[in-house]
């Protein structure tokens, strides 16, 4: 693979996109799925826990349970979560719960 030197990253400027404080438990919830999703497929390409992240040995101290993450872990896909819902509204959709 090729990397272009002249790629300059532009992601859409969310900064003017303020969430609904009910948003909260969405945001946990979504942030434990990019954490399995993430986690399922270092599983699927060979991956398992160790206590320290090594290339060579495909081990990784993030195969852990998103519970048992240090919490800049859980941060970090706290904020992919908040980033796509921020992204969404930006674009004009609305998240609305379903009447149980």
């Amino acid at each position: 693979m090729r990397q272009d030197s002249k790629y300059i990253p532009q992601p859409a400027d969310l900064t003017d996109v303020t969430l609904d404080r009910g948003l909260e438990d969405l945001i946990e919830v979504m942030a434990e799925n990019v954490h399995e999703v993430w986690a399922q497929a270092r599983i699927e390409e060979g991956w398992t826990y160790g206590p320290e992240r090594s290339d060579e040995r495909k081990e990784h101290p993030c195969l852990v349970s998103y519970a048992d993450l240090p919490e800049a872990e859980r941060q970090y896909d706290r904020n992919t979560a908040i980033g796509t819902l921020k992204l969404i509204h930006k674009l004009g959709y609305r998240i609305i719960r379903a009447e149980e």
